[in-house]
């Protein structure tokens, strides 16, 4: 079977933020949407500092792709319906980058409580996916505008201090 994925430089714009926020955090990982950038940097970087990952991904292509990677410590899940994901368990890193649109603020939110650093990509487009909703959920945020589609990390636990060093 063949996918098809885009792997333009537009899907990768998110891997500077999403490595230093792996640096600076500990404990599990979970991935909102896998794909061509993110599945594999976030499977290599948890097995070679004994993470665990969870990737959760909706569309069959995307699932296909992902579940290559699937070992002991990293679970791949074909998800029907995203409230089935778990917010409560707490999360080192919480990475955003799924369909659809709208419910990528959802889960967000979700994850509020939950994950010490949520890596959102995308954030240049706030009414496409919502994103005016959620800031005012976080005591951080913090946005990298170097490259299009912006990425964004926000956080109610950790100070971002350290990330701003990339900006």
């Amino acid at each position: 079977m063949e996918i098809k994925i885009n792997h333009s430089k537009q899907w990768s714009t998110h891997m500077p933020m999403l490595i230093r926020s792996l640096e600076l955090s500990s404990g599990d990982v979970v991935e909102v949407g896998g794909g061509l950038f993110s599945t594999p940097i976030l499977h290599w970087y948890c097995k070679l500092h004994k993470r665990k990952l969870i990737t959760y991904e909706n569309e069959p292509t995307f699932f296909e792709f992902a579940k290559k990677f699937q070992s002991p410590g990293h679970r791949v899940r074909l998800i029907k319906n995203w409230d089935d994901m778990d917010f409560k368990t707490h999360r080192g890193l919480v990475f955003i980058d799924h369909h659809p649109n709208e419910r990528r603020t959802v889960d967000i939110i979700n994850f509020k409580n939950s994950a010490d650093y949520i890596v959102i990509h995308d954030t240049e487009k706030p009414e496409k996916y919502g994103y005016d909703a959620i800031w005012e959920h976080f005591k951080y945020t913090l946005t990298w505008k170097d490259c299009r589609p912006w990425t964004s990390v926000v956080s109610n636990f950790k100070e971002l201090n350290n990330l701003s060093k990339l900006i």
